[in-house]
C-alpha cells in the first residue's frame, strides 16, 4: 500500500530500501527484506539502480491491493449490490458474434443467463474514473463461470458473467473472458435482443450499465 501511494502502480518509483524504511517506521535491513518477499511473491517488480531502485506494482500485486481495498469498502459501506459502468459505444473487430453463438457457450448462456443471447456484443469503453475503478472491482467478484470447452480441435476458455441492466432498459449481461484483445477500459454486454437496435445506439453514444454482482 506504500508502494502504492508513493506513486508505484501508473509508473516505476525510484527508492532505496532507507527511505522506505524510514517512511514506515521500518530499519533498513527490515524494508530490504519485505521489498525482496514482494518481488518473490510477484507482487512487485524491481531494477536494481546506482542510486537506489526501480519498484513498480505487478498485475498481482494491483489484485492483492484491491483485494483488500474491496473488503475495507464493504466493511465501511455495506455489501455492494451493484456497480455502474459508463461509456462509448464503439463498433468491435467483429468477433462478438463468433463467440457468443458457440454452442458451447450459448447452451450455458441459457441455463446460467436465463436468455439465448443475440449473436454479438456491444463494445464499451469506459469514459470516466469510477467506471474504472469499478471494473476493476469486478475482478475481484466471482460472478457467473461459463465454462471453456473444445470443439473441432479449437479451445475456448471459460468466461465469467454478470447479470446487467443497460441504460435501464434492457437485461443482459456483462461477459469478461479470461483472454481478450480488449484493454481493461473496454467491456462487452450481451442480451436476448440487439442493443444497437433496440436502444437506438451508434458509435459514440454513451450508455450506462449497472451491473448486478450479488446473487
Amino acid at each position: 500500500m506504500k508502494l502504492a501511494t508513493m506513486g508505484g502502480v501508473k509508473h516505476p518509483i525510484i527508492i532505496t530500501s532507507s527511505a522506505l524504511g524510514q517512511a514506515q517506521g521500518l530499519s533498513q535491513q527490515t524494508a530490504s527484506r519485505r521489498l525482496i518477499e514482494l518481488e518473490r511473491r510477484g507482487l512487485i517488480k524491481r531494477e536494481m539502480l546506482r542510486k537506489g531502485q526501480a519498484v513498480m506494482l505487478t498485475e498481482d500485486g494491483l489484485k492483492a491491493l484491491g483485494a483488500v481495498y474491496f473488503e475495507l469498502k464493504q466493511v465501511f459501506e455495506g455489501e455492494i449490490a451493484s456497480l455502474t459502468l459508463v461509456g462509448e459505444i464503439f463498433t468491435g473487430m467483429g468477433e462478438g458474434a463468433y463467440y457468443v453463438s458457440r454452442e458451447g457457450y450459448r447452451r450455458q448462456f441459457i441455463s446460467k443467463l436465463g436468455f439465448n443471447p443475440y449473436p454479438g456484443t456491444l463494445n464499451i469503453k469506459l469514459s470516466d474514473a469510477q467506471s474504472l475503478r469499478n471494473r476493476a472491482l469486478l475482478e475481484l467478484f466471482k460472478g457467473i463461470e461459463i465454462e471453456g470447452f473444445s470443439d473441432s480441435g479449437r479451445t475456448f476458455g471459460p468466461v465469467k458473467c454478470f447479470k446487467a441492466t443497460i441504460d435501464g432498459r434492457v437485461e443482459g449481461a456483462l461477459v469478461m473472458a479470461r483472454r481478450s484483445h480488449y484493454g481493461r477500459d473496454v467491456v462487452e454486454l450481451i442480451a436476448p435482443v440487439d442493443l444497437r437496435k433496440t436502444l437506438g445506439l451508434k458509435d459514440g453514444d454513451v450508455v450506462k450499465a449497472e451491473i448486478h454482482v450479488a446473487h
